[in-house]
């Protein structure tokens, strides 16, 4: 992916010009469709939502941003898997909510946030355990979104929020442990 040209190009729209926008598009698209497959295969199998479809919606939400300041390709990237990640939840607890507290939308657990013994768990419930340890430590909480949700290495990760790979472990291993608490606590997985 051209980096340099990408980053050119979301200067230029943090500028306002929104010619940068559709210049970015073909740019980043086989990425984002990477972000998506990847926030999909942590759901389960039968999900209804496509990746081609989380795409749009995320790169729709993406465009809405005015006041967002790019800094860089990693930050673009941080902010779509973000912004995927609200649109599974949304999209669970609208499924949720129509089945009138029916079964229980799951993801399949990554192995690096939890034993693989574990099945899968609700993704509202990882959500509302995720927005809890974000309260508590917001630094931690972006750990978990860029790693688990967006699928970034420990140095991408260590990139987005510019601090060390030794720093992104450390928080890495101490979220994982807190979530897996937290959801086994409520009997999440």
């Amino acid at each position: 992916m051209p980096s340099r040209q990408i980053n050119e190009l979301l200067s230029r729209w943090t500028k306002g010009e929104s010619s940068a926008r559709e210049e970015l598009v073909p740019l980043v698209y086989e990425e984002l469709r990477r972000l998506a497959r990847h926030c999909l295969m942590q759901q389960r199998p039968d999900h209804t939502l496509e990746s081609a479809a989380l795409v749009h919606e995320a790169y729709l939400r993406l465009v809405e941003q005015s006041s967002v300041r790019w800094n860089d390709r990693v930050h673009f990237f941080a902010v779509a898997a973000q912004l995927m990640r609200r649109i599974l939840v949304d999209h669970a607890r609208r499924k949720a909510a129509a089945k009138r507290g029916g079964a229980q939308v799951t993801m399949t657990l990554n192995e690096d946030l939890a034993p693989a013994k574990q099945k899968g768990l609700d993704v509202v419930a990882l959500d509302d355990a995720l927005h809890e340890l974000s309260r508590m430590n917001q630094q931690h909480g972006r750990v978990v979104e860029l790693r688990f949700f967006a699928g970034l290495s420990i140095e991408e990760t260590a990139e987005a929020l510019a601090i060390s790979p030794a720093t992104v472990k450390r928080e890495w291993a101490v979220a994982r442990a807190w979530l897996y608490r937290e959801l086994a606590r409520t009997k999440q997985v």
